[in-house]
């Protein structure tokens, strides 16, 4: 079974987002970039059943500009076969990216596909369930464990009432959640090996998708600085502040 894995560029959640002084992005400027932490979870569950000898290959597979290679590398010294860059400086929103993935399953045609739920800069949560729409596939989201049994994969999910446990039929789409796994660091071999594995470059245009944002990017905020709290004596005095100075009673 082929699995089919996405990753993302992201900036490196270490790092104290700034935003530029004329706040109309974030500023990247010298700053570490890293794969998304859902997509390294992803990466890892896809290799452990490559592990087990349940998958026999892993494609890792991203959307974004040439230094994105960096993170396909790192995916392939995590243990992916090989992987394909769909290179492209615009700002690819869930849509377009739904859309190119699922031009790559078409072409690929993966027994699994992985995928991190979200990403930790737009936090949309959005890609997976596209996905499984536009390719008509069963999908699972936030995985917190994955079992291959024959033709079906039985995903047990962190929902708010505690876990759900649903089976599907394979091929199907699974986005991972920070319980399914711990992923492992990449060792020195590993990461000189994955110089040599292959990794396709192509575009939107070979694929027949646009991925000109729809949206405009108005103004980008720096959260407010936080107060610090009070003490209060007693009940009334809380209830006072509530009403009074918070407003939210």
């Amino acid at each position: 079974m082929k699995v089919l894995v996405a990753v993302k560029r992201v900036i490196d959640y270490n790092v104290k987002i700034r935003v530029k002084a004329d706040h109309s992005d974030v500023d990247l400027t010298n700053v570490k970039m890293a794969m998304n932490p859902f997509c390294e979870i992803a990466v890892e569950e896809a290799v452990r059943l490559k592990e087990k000898g349940v998958a026999t290959e892993v494609v890792a597979v991203t959307i974004g500009p040439k230094a994105a290679q960096e993170q396909l590398r790192t995916a392939l010294a995590l243990g992916a076969d090989r992987a394909i860059h769909i290179q492209t400086d615009e700002r690819a929103e869930s849509l377009a990216v739904a859309k190119l993935l699922a031009k790559v399953v078409d072409e690929e045609q993966p027994g699994l596909v992985i995928l991190g739920k979200q990403a930790i800069d737009t936090d949309n949560n959005q890609t997976g369930q596209m996905l499984a729409a536009l390719t008509n596939l069963p999908q699972a989201t936030f995985a917190s464990e994955v079992v291959i049994d024959g033709d079906k994969v039985h995903v047990t999910r962190e929902i708010d009432g505690g876990l759900q446990t649903i089976a599907l039929t394979l091929p199907a789409i699974v986005t991972t959640d920070l319980r399914l796994n711990e992923p492992r660091y990449a060792k020195l071999p590993d990461i000189m090996k994955a110089k040599k594995k292959p990794l396709d470059v192509k575009t939107p245009a070979d694929y027949g998708v646009e991925v000109a944002s729809k949206v405009s990017l108005l103004k980008v905020e720096s959260p407010a600085e936080r107060k610090g709290g009070v003490k209060v004596a007693s009940v009334d005095e809380l209830i006072d502040k509530l009403k009074n100075e918070a407003k939210v009673l």
